[in-house]
């Protein structure tokens, strides 16, 4: 079992920056794949960016240029640093760790931009 813990998000202004930080602990592989998703109110669940344990960043083209993803592995930790936040960013933001085929989903965090 894997346990997630996200912190970072919260309420700012278009134009505006945060910064999400998903921690997993219990049994972790060293190989994995950590990353963000995210689910506004009446739509799907979407990507935002994932992340492999060997640096390999995948994200969607709505993101690119704004978001950045990173990793620290010593620490099982991923961060989402977001800026030139839009109102169409705002969502719940789920961090998502997946290895040896299992998927684990953080609870979430809330973003809301307004503007």
């Amino acid at each position: 079992q894997v346990q997630l813990v996200e912190s970072g998000g919260g309420l700012v202004q278009a134009g505006g920056s945060l910064r999400l930080s998903c921690t997993a602990s219990g049994s972790i592989f060293s190989i994995n794949v950590m990353g963000w998703f995210r689910q506004a109110p009446g739509k799907q669940r979407e990507l935002v960016a994932t992340i492999t344990s060997a640096g390999i960043i995948n994200s969607a083209d709505s993101v690119k240029g704004r978001f950045a993803i990173s990793r620290d592995n010593a620490k099982n930790t991923v961060f989402l640093q977001m800026n030139s936040l839009k109102p169409e960013d705002t969502a719940v933001y789920y961090c998502r760790f997946t290895d040896r085929g299992y998927m684990y989903w953080g609870q979430g965090t809330q973003v809301t931009v307004s503007s």
